[in-house]
């Protein structure tokens, strides 16, 4: 994790110096205020991994001498299928379609985001995948 945290603080330092630039250069506010919340962004994710780095073991990418097969295991637990981002993409879509057609079509999709939400959260606390 420590290669990764010292790439995330490279990146910001960067960001930072091309901010100062274009806000120097262009005079718009906009954009300069986009890459100044990059710059934000990048060093709190920079700062996090380098933290975290401190006080978890030392991972195969931190070892120059490590080979790819180092790091195998279990990754995690990924579900095979589900039909909850379904709902969720559906209900996110009309929710952002209201703000263009008209705020009445939040009562379809909210119903939509808690019935995906509800689901995804639940899923394998009933039915087949239930745990015994």
């Amino acid at each position: 994790m420590k290669i990764q945290g010292k790439m995330f603080i490279w990146l910001s330092v960067f960001i930072l110096a091309m901010a100062i630039v274009y806000g120097l250069w262009s005079k718009e506010p906009a954009g300069t205020t986009a890459l100044f919340l990059a710059f934000g962004l990048s060093i709190m994710i920079g700062y996090y991994l380098a933290f975290t780095a401190r006080r978890v073991d030392a991972m195969a990418q931190d070892n120059k001498e490590a080979d790819v097969a180092d790091e195998a295991g279990e990754v995690g637990f990924f579900s095979p299928h589900s039909w909850q981002p379904l709902s969720l993409a559906v209900g996110g879509a009309f929710a952002f379609l209201a703000i263009a057609l008209g705020w009445w079509l939040l009562y379809f999709s909210l119903p939509m985001i808690l019935i995906g939400l509800f689901g995804w959260v639940f899923e394998y606390y009933r039915g087949e995948n239930q745990n015994q």
